[in-house]
This record gives structure tokens, C-alpha cells and sequence, in this order.
């Protein structure tokens, strides 16, 4: 690629501006905290004007290659025409009535058929409400009332039952947090030893199917036959790897057999369609047609019907039943795992610098000379990133809109990065960063 068409980006000072005055105005600055300022050099993005494809533009007129692509929520690409064709269309018809949409039994009928497994849905706005109404559901009817959870998995909800366990607990009552056990992900001793330790107790394990580690074919189901062997329910949350590892997601992957899954993000190409789906015997606690029977106030949101975000995901599938979007995405990523990992090789930073995950989604760890995460190394190497016109926070969740031209693009980025990061190694970061905001954990327990 020609190296010297890459501008270096420099001039925020508009975003600046942004700063200044959106936390004045909302708590966090954002709504996600994942968006938030601490999340981000002080020489970035405040603010998103707007994006097309695989790229995105700040309020300074910066043209950033994106890489998370909305939190992982985009699969297709910003501003996607045939999604917002299909959209725009329904917005028309109007897109909240005083009766259910007749788009809400297409929808129904479409993804259950990519769901064998379950047969009924529910619909919501974001995974919250959905892994809590799966949490609920296993509640009422398993009669207990413990949920388990993977101590290492970073995000289920922000309701009590999850927050509660987490360094974030400020403002829940203790009684909700002794009501959330957990467990080591991938383990299935550690699982036995849950169940041993809190005999029929618990109403459900929910996890997502992959986070750090590529586990052999039937792990999944030989962990779901054991929360059944217990009387405990299982959901697989699909929030993340949902039209992301396969289609519909590692449901498929897998063949498992969850009772619930909860799927989001990437299944309506950024609209904010999100769904839980189960057995029928489950799911039915929540209806109105178990007469006679304690009702399960399930979900019940005013937004949850949308027309314009069901037919987004509507569109998102028919692309994805059109095109091999999982084989495309797939391939990007390992383009770029493969790339990556020959720089950090070449540089000699394998000390410091690793590539994990998968090719759906990859991860960087940053470490000090000492072996150590390193917040402040992270942020630099960001910094360096955004200075080459790459969005990046240590994750790429490839797109269909994302090619191996814009990946070597971010592999030049990534070059130039690893290049100062030897200058932060020798001398310390805090004389390359610009500003004095370096990166923290979301979940942490002060601010």
C-alpha cells in the first residue's frame, strides 16, 4: 500500500470542545461505559459524526478505519444500503402501533428457523432486559433462585443479579449479590464443584459459548448435560457470538442444546434488535395462556415491537442467507491474527505484546517489561493507532464491509505502534502520551 497517502491525525480540537461539555450533560459522558473518555487517549475521537462501510468520521472531519465496529454490533458495515433501504421502507409505514406489527411474526418465523432448537421468541431493545428475562424465566421455573455465571467473562447485564457480582456494585443492596454465584469458564470440574457446593440451588448457568479459549466440539453440551444432570437450566448467551462464530452463532457451531439463548449485537447490523429465545415449556411461563398459573411478567417493553429495528434485522439475515458474511469476516480476521503477530515478532515485543482470541474477534494484550498489564503502554500504543487513522481498543471484530486493504492499513498502524512502543518500554510511556488520560477498567470499583 502507498504509505504516503496515510495522513498522521493530530487535530482534535473540536472533540476537545465535545469533552468539555458532555459531561456536564450526561453521567459517563456516553451511554455505553465502554464509549466512555476512560476508555480512550486524550489525542482521539470524542464523537462520531458519521460512518459508511467500514469507516467512521469525528466531529474534526477525521477518517478513521473502525474496528470494533459499534461495540462488535455492526456485521455488515456503517450505514449498510440494503439494510437501510429496508429500514427506511418500514419507517414509512409508522413504527410503533397500539397492536402488534405484523413484522413481528415474520420475524419470528425467520429466526426460529435458524434456531431448531427453541421454538418461541421475545424481543427487546438491548441484551440487558434479555439475559435478565432468561434469568427470570429459569427462576420460575425451576423454583430456585442462584445464578451462576463464569467469574472471568467480563458483561452480562447491568441489572442487580449481574452488577452485584462484579467490582461495580455500588448501589446494590447485598441481598441481590449473594444471590449470584460463579464459577472458572471452560471447566467442567469447576462447574461440579458449583453444583456440589450450593446442592439444588441453582436456577441456571448462563455463559457465553466463546470467550478466550477454542474448546473442543462437545465441551458445550457435555456442560449442558451436566447443569441438567443438576435440575439447573442452561443460557447460552449469544449476545457477542451471534452471527459472529456461525449463523445463527456457536448454537449452530456447536450443535448445543441450550434452554434459552440470548442473541444482540451483530443480528441487526447496529439497530437495537436484540431477542431471547427457548423451549417452549419455558418460555410459556412468560405468555397468558397458562390459565389458571402464576404469570411470569416477562418483558414488556413499549419499543420492544419497533418496525424499523426488526426489519434491520430482517435485512441483516437476508444478507447473511445471501452471502458467505461468516466466511468473509472469518477471513479478515485471520489476515489480520497473521499480520499482527509477524510484526510483534519482528519488532521483539513477543514479551510484551500478544494476539488472542479468535478470527471473529482477536484481542492485544499489552504487558510491562515486569510482566504486567499495563494500562499506560495500552493507551500509548492506541494513541499511536489513532494517529494513523485506525479506531482501535485492542479488538477487531471484523465486518463485511472490512477488506485486506483496510486491514493493511491497520497493520501499518499497528507497525508504527509496536515502533513506539519501544520508546515507552525504554524511557516510560508518560513522555510519549499526549494528555494525562490513560486508559482504565470499565469495572472497577472507584473512578
Amino acid at each position: 500500500m502507498d504509505t504516503k497517502s496515510i495522513p498522521v491525525i493530530s487535530h482534535f480540537e473540536k472533540s476537545d470542545e465535545y469533552r468539555n461539555t458532555i459531561h456536564r450533560l450526561i453521567p459517563g459522558g456516553a451511554h455505553t461505559y465502554s464509549k466512555g473518555d476512560d476508555q480512550f487517549p486524550s489525542m482521539s475521537p470524542a464523537a462520531i459524526t458519521h460512518g459508511k462501510g467500514a469507516y467512521c468520521w469525528d466531529v474534526d472531519g477525521n477518517k478513521f478505519l473502525d474496528t470494533l465496529m459499534g461495540l462488535t454490533s455492526v456485521s455488515l458495515g456503517h450505514a449498510y444500503d440494503e439494510v437501510n433501504e429496508r429500514v427506511i421502507r418500514e419507517i414509512h409505514k409508522g413504527v410503533n402501533f397500539s397492536r402488534p406489527s405484523v413484522i413481528e411474526r415474520e420475524m419470528a418465523e425467520k429466526f426460529l428457523s435458524l434456531v431448531p432448537q427453541h421454538d418461541m421468541i421475545k424481543y427487546a431493545k438491548n441484551g440487558s432486559v434479555c439475559t435478565t428475562a432468561a434469568v427470570k424465566l429459569a427462576r420460575a421455573y425451576t423454583g430456585r433462585t442462584l445464578v451462576a455465571r463464569p467469574i472471568d467473562h467480563p458483561f452480562y447485564s447491568y441489572d442487580d443479579w449481574f452488577i452485584g457480582s462484579t467490582a461495580c456494585d455500588s448501589g446494590i443492596p447485598d441481598a441481590f449479590k449473594q444471590l449470584t454465584v460463579t464459577y472458572q469458564s471452560d471447566s467442567l470440574e469447576a462447574l461440579e464443584k458449583l453444583f456440589d457446593q450450593y446442592p439444588n440451588q441453582i436456577a441456571c448457568i448462563i455463559s457465553e459459548p466463546e470467550k478466550w479459549n477454542h474448546l473442543e466440539p462437545d465441551f458445550y453440551q457435555k456442560a449442558i448435560d451436566l447443569a441438567h444432570k443438576h435440575g439447573t437450566l442452561w443460557i447460552m448467551d449469544e449476545m457477542i457470538t451471534g452471527f459472529k462464530t456461525d449463523f445463527p452463532g456457536s448454537i449452530r457451531k456447536f450443535n448445543a442444546q441450550p434452554d434459552m439463548a440470548t442473541w444482540g449485537k451483530g443480528i441487526a447490523n447496529g439497530f437495537s434488535f436484540c431477542a431471547l429465545t427457548g423451549k417452549k415449556e419455558i418460555m410459556e411461563y412468560g405468555g397468558i395462556q397458562r390459565v389458571g398459573q402464576p404469570k411470569v411478567f416477562l418483558v414488556s417493553t413499549t419499543h420492544g415491537g419497533e418496525t424499523h429495528a426488526i426489519a434491520a434485522g430482517l435485512a441483516t439475515i437476508d444478507v447473511f442467507e445471501k452471502n458467505d458474511v461468516i466466511g468473509h469476516n472469518h477471513s479478515i480476521g485471520d489476515y489480520f491474527m497473521a499480520g499482527a503477530k509477524a510484526i510483534i515478532e519482528r519488532q521483539q515485543l513477543s514479551h510484551v505484546l500478544s494476539i488472542g482470541g479468535f478470527n471473529w474477534s482477536s484481542f492485544l494484550t499489552v504487558k510491562n517489561a515486569n510482566g504486567e498489564i499495563d494500562f499506560g503502554l495500552r493507551t500509548l500504543f492506541m494513541q499511536e493507532m489513532i494517529k494513523h487513522g485506525v479506531l482501535y481498543q485492542g479488538i477487531l471484530a471484523p465486518c463485511f464491509s472490512h477488506t485486506k486493504e483496510d486491514i493493511d492499513l491497520m497493520l501499518y498502524a499497528f507497525d508504527a505502534a509496536c515502533t513506539m512502543m519501544h520508546k515507552g518500554l525504554e524511557d516510560g510511556y508518560e513522555k510519549h502520551l499526549i494528555g494525562n488520560s490513560v486508559i482504565k477498567p470499565v469495572f472497577r470499583k472507584l473512578n
